[in-house]
């Protein structure tokens, strides 16, 4: 059971993912609120695997509210659920740690499958996000590649994520557990300064790590 908590301003909307998401075979929603302000305690209490987050709201912004739910949360998965679509929201929601980025157009199939995808360690976006992804890093490489020292196995893993595999992917594709995928995992946050998929994705690109 895949344990699901939402923040989003307009009733209809979380209406709407509240009466989607409890309707599907392998979902519960714990939570809807319309701001999270209270996210951080919102998420010790309630438990949730996976955080479906609107980028405006009232009170405090998406944006603002992930940077605080990373800095007591690292491990949650947090999927940005919104209306924009620039350049700076993208960015800003990469660099504080959202596991993936999708556009509320999203038909309600593939927003199922983004959150089982994001849940099994995927970082999901639309198709015109991660474009957008792509052309923004490439112009930010830098002309060398600085050194973070990853070992040969860390790199592999690393370019794994790059080509979207989610953990089980990349753990039958190198013929190793998942707990090994994970320990390496750990291995590169920590050496390149991450703290999410995403932001390893992004870091890797941008650097030209792999």
């Amino acid at each position: 059971m895949i344990k699901i908590l939402l923040y989003d301003d307009s009733e209809v909307m979380r209406e709407t993912l509240v009466l989607l998401l409890s309707n599907t075979d392998g979902f519960e929603v714990v939570g809807a609120f319309d701001n999270c302000e209270t996210a951080v305690q919102d998420i010790k209490t309630l438990q949730p695997d996976v955080i479906l987050l609107d980028i405006d709201m009232p009170a405090m912004t998406g944006i603002e509210g992930l940077a605080k739910i990373r800095s007591q949360h690292p491990d949650v998965k947090v999927l940005m659920l919104t209306v924009f679509d620039d350049n700076k929201n993208v960015f800003e929601a990469i660099r504080q740690g959202a596991n993936g980025y999708l556009l509320k157009k999203t038909p309600p199939a593939k927003l199922i499958d983004y959150i089982r995808e994001v849940h099994e360690g995927g970082a999901p976006m639309n198709a015109s996000i991660a474009t957008q992804v792509l052309k923004m890093f490439a112009g930010m490489q830098p002309s060398v590649s600085p050194d973070y020292a990853l070992s040969q196995r860390e790199k592999q893993v690393l370019q794994s994520l790059v080509d979207g595999n989610s953990y089980k992917m990349v753990a039958a594709e190198m013929y190793i557990s998942i707990d090994t995928v994970r320990s390496h995992i750990r291995s590169i946050y920590e050496k390149l300064h991450v703290n999410s998929k995403s932001e390893a994705v992004a870091k890797a690109l941008r650097d030209r790590i792999v």
